[in-house]
């Protein structure tokens, strides 16, 4: 086998373990709410980061959404993932995710 063989089966395994070992994070949403430009129904779902994406699973339907998301890192860890949400104009927009046991904050555009 060739150097240039090992090293891509090298690299595909590590990007398999990356994919297997992808966390996900528990969310409730008590009310509708809009993410970005998604609009998202009150429910349970699942969140996995992907990137510079945001992945939510809804855990009644398995319909999935995506939207851009800003990843930050805060100084502190957080304790417990939380949606950080504001209401205008009567509708409720989810602003960010703080995701518990990291201090990685997802912030939400496109309002």
């Amino acid at each position: 086998m060739s150097i240039k063989s090992m090293f891509t089966v090298g690299a595909l395994s590590l990007a398999s373990v990356f994919i297997l070992n992808a966390k996900t994070y528990d969310i409730h949403l008590y009310t509708s709410a809009m993410a970005g430009n998604v609009q998202l129904p009150a429910g349970e779902y699942k969140l996995k980061v992907d990137g510079t994406n945001a992945v939510l699973k809804d855990t009644d339907n398995n319909k999935t959404y995506t939207m851009a998301v800003k990843v930050e890192t805060e100084d502190k860890k957080f304790d417990e993932t939380a949606v950080v949400t504001n209401n205008t104009n009567g509708a409720t927009h989810i602003e960010a995710i703080e995701i518990g046991g990291s201090n990685t904050k997802l912030e939400f555009g496109g309002e």
